[in-house]
């Protein structure tokens, strides 16, 4: 069994105690409104049996007495208990939809900012699809569990009992003979609930491999188009849609064997009821009236066994969704504040790596014994092949993830010993692959923020140079920026990134080689721009281009996930070591060209 349907199947119960005393937290605040529709239940169930037994008065006593005005009386009766089951169900079902509203958008605010305090390491093992069904599809299944599931499934119970109850004591002989078949239905019902188990599995386990592959090849839609992979996308996914378009006939299959089944036996029974019962009204063991809210009682009896495949079928999805939801609910969150969180106060911008070993997996260590310092106001690069360990420092030292061995400490204190969101404050972090959110500049550069002011925002573009392409737009701060801010260059996104670092002033600058994949004239401005950043800040720079080395302090060279090597530019060539020879391989070629070009300063006027 794999990872995947291990996660996707229902193991337990169509109704597990333990999960519905969990979703019953989430009811809690609404307790008096639920507990109202379920008082309606009953007052609807006794308005809708009342109505044959109406009939049957009717019938019996005054249309075979021909007492109109009794018949009229009855006839009112009838009207008022009509009536009265129409209003309670109106309000038992509107009220507990309502409930079902506000408790489930609790639910959805409590897996998101849970979702949300998750470590990155999650979000590795787990794609976006997946945990996009946690909060949509598993979300509302729980809501049909409100609307039929059960409630309705207990209301239906008691309804039937209540029902054979009358019939026994209308005519104990009729209802025996018109309830016949229920004992071989009973075993049908239990034969087609199995079924319905199996298929309902397959259902869930293909729906999350659709909405996981639909994240996927929607984020990557610029690659399959640049590939002409269209086609083979399209093949892949009609596959997945196509075994789970299969498993729903399946359960389709099954559920209208079920109906088609109970719609038969109720068919039988009437018929049961006709032949016997005919034959007792012939005799004149009975009144006609009594054969007619038969009849009806037949009907009613039925209609909770017809529905039974479908609630049940909701029953067992909820708990399903529920036991998904709970489970990442209950996700341990690895990385978090500690109880007596740190604030270092005044804080001092020194970064302390001290024999720092790190792994993604286990067995396969990404760095080892890192150790390095980094003083107050200090600018260090630091290079590397790739995989060497680069980026991976950022993400310990924001704590995105833990370290296994070693320590990291930032002001003197273990960054595990900080307040998490204190922390991250203190660092400002731009990435090599921006990331702009929906919405407008401004909401971008302050990232929702509405208490930070504008002229906050202004400055901080101002510095990073982006402030002229802004103006530039039609709508200024105000413009629009589609999805992942597809409306603007790649140099653009990243003098916006660069300036949203800004906003929050951050003590400490971590910039991941933020002019790697950018044109010579925007470099110029990010630059320019960086140069007054880092005036009176602790920089670290992943360095990729070689004038952000050659400004540096020092250079601190990671291979294979250890520093070997530490020192100026002039220094670490002079030793002609390992920086030595990617200098010769990746830098040397970036010198002739930048030595064939004016400077950025003189660029820039």
């Amino acid at each position: 069994m794999t990872e995947e349907t291990q996660q996707e199947e229902v193991l337990g119960k169509a109704y597990d105690l333990r999960l519905v005393r969990r979703l019953w937290y989430f009811i809690i605040p609404y307790k008096r409104l639920f507990y109202l529709s379920l008082a309606l239940l009953p007052l609807q169930q006794a308005f809708g049996l009342a109505q044959p037994y109406l009939m049957k008065i009717g019938i019996d006593q005054y249309i075979a007495g021909k007492n109109l005005l009794g018949l009229q009386t009855v006839m009112l009766c009838f009207l008022a208990a009509l009536i009265g089951e129409t209003v309670a169900v109106f309000a038992q079902y509107y009220f507990s939809m309502l409930v079902a509203q506000r408790c489930l958008a609790d639910l959805r605010v409590a897996i998101f900012s849970h979702v949300q305090k998750l470590p990155m390491s999650y979000f590795d093992r787990n794609p976006v699809g997946r945990l996009v069904t946690r909060m949509t599809t598993d979300v509302d299944v729980l809501q049909e569990m409100f609307a039929s599931g059960v409630i309705t499934l207990a209301s239906d119970f008691v309804m039937v009992i209540w029902i054979f109850g009358i019939m026994l004591y209308l005519d104990v002989k009729l209802a025996l003979v018109s309830l016949a078949l229920i004992p071989p239905m009973a075993l049908a019902i239990n034969f087609f609930r199995g079924k319905a188990r199996q298929t309902y599995r397959q259902i869930r386990v293909r729906i999350a491999r659709i909405n996981a592959y639909l994240g996927e090849a929607l984020s990557g839609m610029a690659v399959i188009q640049l590939f002409a992979r269209e086609e083979k996308t399209y093949r892949e996914f009609e596959k997945l849609n196509a075994d789970h378009r299969d498993a729903y006939h399946l359960s389709n299959l099954y559920e209208a064997g079920l109906y088609s089944m109970v719609e038969a036996a109720g068919s039988v029974s009437v018929g049961l009821l006709l032949w016997y019962g005919g034959g007792e009204v012939l005799h004149g063991a009975i009144g006609i009236g009594t054969l007619v809210a038969f009849k009806e009682y037949i009907h009613r009896f039925f209609v909770p066994l017809r529905d039974f495949s479908q609630k049940y079928t909701v029953m067992q999805s909820a708990m399903a969704s529920a036991e998904r939801i709970f489970q990442l609910l209950d996700t341990p969150l690895d990385v978090t504040s500690p109880k007596n969180a740190v604030v270092p106060k005044p804080f001092r911008g020194e970064v302390v790596f001290d024999h720092v070993s790190f792994h993604y997996k286990a067995g396969d260590p990404v760095l080892k014994g890192v150790s390095f310092r980094i003083a107050p106001g200090e600018k260090v690069a630091m290079v590397g092949a790739t995989g060497s360990g680069k980026t991976t420092t950022i993400k310990l030292l924001n704590r995105s993830y833990d370290i296994q061995q070693g320590s990291i400490k930032v002001s003197g204190v273990d960054v595990r010993e900080w307040d998490l969101r204190a922390l991250r404050r203190h660092i400002g972090v731009v990435l090599q692959d921006v990331f702009l959110f929906s919405g407008d500049v401004r909401a971008n550069l302050a990232l929702g923020d509405p208490s930070i002011p504008l002229e906050r925002i202004e400055r901080a573009a101002r510095v990073a140079n982006a402030e002229s392409f802004i103006r530039r737009l039609p709508e200024g701060y105000d413009a629009r920026v589609r999805e992942r801010g597809s409306n603007f260059s790649g140099g653009q996104r990243q003098l916006l990134s660069l300036a949203r670092v800004l906003v929050y002033q951050p003590e400490i600058l971590v910039m991941d080689e933020a002019t790697s994949s950018i044109d010579t004239e925007t470099e110029a401005l990010i630059q320019d721009a960086m140069e007054k950043v880092m005036r009176d800040r602790t920089c670290l720079l992943i360095a990729h281009r070689l004038s952000t080395i050659r400004n540096a302090d020092r250079i601190i060279v990671l291979h294979h996930g250890e520093v070997r090597e530490v020192g100026s530019h002039a220094e670490l060539m002079e030793k002609q070591g390992i920086y030595y020879r990617l200098y010769q391989l990746q830098y040397e070629r970036e010198e002739l060209k930048l030595a064939s070009h004016d400077t950025p300063a003189q660029r820039l006027a």
